[in-house]
């Protein structure tokens, strides 16, 4: 059996990853369907005959951020054991990441384009960051669920609101600054970890 994607399975892959990248980089109102076009190296109308639309695609960007950060979780924790959340705070405040907005986070870059959406993207914003808030909160020791859920939210919070902070600064020097300050508060909020 041939488990080789077919050229459509292929044409669909390459204007996902566009999409994503495009809307990482420059924002659902920074870039249109033609320049998403563009960068998966097909035409609008292939656009439209895969997506639909670019809201559709921008569902599905969404969908496949999150989806990454959902699948790195778990990986961060089986690879690093008890040290995972200083491992995993030390990559998402790392300089590739800070640099890499086509391929960085898509909570830090995708968070503020959703607040702009309809209630549907909303819906799945919220369900995945759940997933992740869960995830997180599974490899934190504490009294209760609720008080690890609560340490995953502020940590998820803490990152996603200090990597915006330090791309958004203008010099390197207060940019190492937050960073640096970011990372203790994340390593404190999360607290002791399984």
């Amino acid at each position: 059996m041939n488990d080789l994607p077919t050229k459509k399975q292929q044409t669909y892959q390459r204007i996902l990853d566009a999409a994503s990248q495009s809307f990482r980089s420059h924002g659902y109102a920074g870039i249109g369907v033609d320049g998403i076009a563009k960068k998966a190296g097909v035409t609008s109308g292939a656009f439209y005959a895969h997506l639909g639309s670019k809201d559709k695609a921008f569902n599905a960007a969404l969908e496949i951020g999150l989806g990454e950060v959902i699948a790195a979780v778990p990986k961060f924790q089986q690879d690093a054991g008890s040290n995972w959340v200083e491992v995993f705070v030390n990559y998402y405040l790392g300089q590739p990441h800070i640099e890499d907005l086509a391929c960085g986070c898509a909570m830090t870059t995708l968070s503020p384009e959703v607040v702009r959406t309809d209630p549907e993207i909303h819906a799945l914003y919220e369900a995945k960051m759940k997933q992740i808030v869960a995830l997180i909160a599974e490899g934190l020791e504490g009294n209760s669920t609720d008080e690890c859920t609560a340490r995953a939210w502020s940590l998820i919070g803490i990152l996603i609101g200090g990597l915006t902070m330090i791309r958004a600064v203008k010099t390197r020097k207060t940019a190492k600054q937050i960073t640096s300050s970011i990372l203790v508060a994340a390593i404190n909020i999360a607290g002791k970890t399984k």
